[in-house]
């Protein structure tokens, strides 16, 4: 038995969700936020069987692929409280990053 947990952009999390419902995959998903952009993303709790793992990240491999986007630079003061002006920056979001962990015991009640 093994625990997955994938972080996903909130963009690609309903998709997800559904493709895990498709193939039988039971997961917790979870509100959260982080990384660069501190922007939403939701985490995926799943206990799955060691023969399915590979099942489940191929399922998070295709679903939630890394793209590119624009942001605008956030205006900072500097000392002398000359602003600087924003400007659109391309960075890549998307794509997931996932833990998978050995679990000694799983208990359903």
């Amino acid at each position: 038995m093994k625990l997955i947990l994938a972080i996903v952009q909130d963009k690609d999390s309903n998709r997800l969700a559904n493709e895990f419902i498709d193939a039988n995959i039971r997961a917790t998903k979870l509100s959260s936020t982080g990384g660069f952009l501190k922007a939403g993303n939701s985490t995926f709790i799943i206990g799955i069987e060691d023969e399915r793992v590979e099942d489940a990240l191929a399922l998070i491999k295709e679903t939630c692929q890394a793209r590119t986007q624009y942001v605008t630079t956030p205006v900072t003061l500097d000392i002398s409280l000359d602003g600087q002006i924003p400007y659109p920056v391309e960075v890549e979001v998307g794509g997931a990053t996932v833990f998978v962990l050995p679990v000694e015991g799983f208990h359903q009640y």
